[in-house]
């Protein structure tokens, strides 16, 4: 079966086909994306400005032909933080079923970690005992744990390395003034979800998913991805404090010169790595695994096991 995954995030927006069956690891097809950076299109009220819902609807009806043109059976398409905490979130969504055809399904916070530690679930499989997994996309930062493929405890705060770059790190490179703002916010944001963690049985493996995860990782020496998903990748704390200093003083086009830093994302890479840091930091924690699996294969898994139990 060939299966459409239209995933619309807060960076990018990504049609990925994949072919696979009940039971199969699935296998990409094809792919099809843009660069669609949603946060920088709200206006001062919190909502997605026509412009930028006409860069959905193009994307959209983009993606929509070359599923069809690629003999797409099915279609999962769904929306994360960038449309969830919008102003105008819903008619976003209404407009773009009624203009397109295209359902997208609004994942909330907690939906979305558990989704993806699904994935992480799976990748490891049982042996690896009860997982922590970290997950930083562009509008949202999400925690889930658990010892079952279904996280004992899954949470989603407002820490998204676009929304945390926009809103509080200002200049290029930004002023210590406003790094040291984004480190007391972050701090802030994450020490009751902090707290909720460490009550929980300690983690036999820490993962880590997202793009910026990724990236962090090959800045501070994790293999390329042209080796494979199959080699072992670590960040580890004393790397990353390291690296969020030297993010810190380093103006985005040079970060773009970083090894695994596209230049979509080399502004938020500071941000991600504060969050990052004050993760691993908080949870007493040295390193993480980079998993390769996330939420979109999370997605997947979940529909073929809908589609096996019937």
């Amino acid at each position: 079966m060939r299966l459409g995954v239209l995933d619309i995030g807060s960076n990018t927006v990504h049609l990925l086909l994949i072919d696979a069956h009940p039971g199969a690891r699935p296998l990409p097809f094809g792919s099809h994306k843009r660069s669609l950076q949603l946060v920088a299109y709200l206006d001062e009220r919190g909502a997605i400005s026509e412009e930028g819902q006409r860069e959905l609807l193009d994307f959209i009806g983009e993606a929509a032909e070359f599923a069809r043109t690629n003999d797409a059976e099915d279609l999962l398409a769904f929306a994360t933080s960038a449309i969830r905490e919008s102003a105008n979130g819903q008619e976003v969504l209404a407009r773009v079923y009624a203009e397109t055809g295209i359902r997208l399904a609004e994942l909330s916070g907690p939906d979305e970690a558990a989704a993806t530690f699904l994935a992480v679930r799976r990748w490891y499989g049982w042996g690896a005992g009860n997982i922590l997994n970290l997950d930083i996309g562009g509008g949202s930062f999400e925690l889930a744990m658990g010892a079952d493929e279904h996280p004992e405890l899954a949470l989603s705060v407002p820490l998204g390395a676009g929304r945390l770059t926009w809103d509080l790190l200002e200049g290029d490179p930004p002023s210590a003034k406003s790094v040291k703002a984004a480190r007391k916010y972050i701090r802030a944001t994450l020490a009751e979800p902090i707290a909720a963690f460490t009550r929980l049985d300690p983690a036999t493996l820490v993962a880590a998913t997202s793009k910026s995860f990724r990236s962090l990782a090959r800045i501070t020496g994790a293999a390329p991805r042209a080796a494979g998903p199959y080699v072992k990748r670590e960040l580890r704390l004393s790397d990353l404090t390291l690296w969020a200093n030297r993010l810190a003083a380093m103006s985005a086009a040079d970060r773009a010169e970083l090894p695994g830093v596209s230049e979509i994302r080399a502004r938020q890479m500071l941000a991600a790595a504060l969050v990052a840091e004050a993760a691993l930091s908080g949870l007493g924690l040295d390193a993480a695994q980079i998993c390769p699996w996330a939420l979109r294969e999370g997605l997947i898994l979940q529909r073929f096991d809908h589609l096996r139990a019937l």
